[in-house]
């Protein structure tokens, strides 16, 4: 299963470690994804979405009927 938001589409970015005498290796930064449920009242079912901390504020602030009319409309499966 890929490591990217069904809501932002936040994916794992490459950067650098650091350390103290500036050496560099490359890593990986992953999103903060979750996997969590959603009551959809209009269809009377859970949705499980993988989402970010930003995609929940989202959810929180749009609404799920909304956000999930939106993930549908890019073409993206639920």
């Amino acid at each position: 299963m890929s490591r990217v938001c069904q809501v932002t589409g936040k994916r794992p970015v490459t950067g650098n470690n650091v350390s103290h005498a500036k050496n560099r290796t490359r890593r990986r930064f992953l999103p903060n994804l979750h996997r969590h449920r959603f009551w959809v009242e209009s269809e009377k079912r859970f949705v499980s979405l993988r989402v970010s901390s930003k995609g929940m504020r989202i959810i929180d602030k749009k609404g799920i009927e909304r956000v999930l009319d939106d993930i549908r409309a890019r073409g993206d499966g639920i």
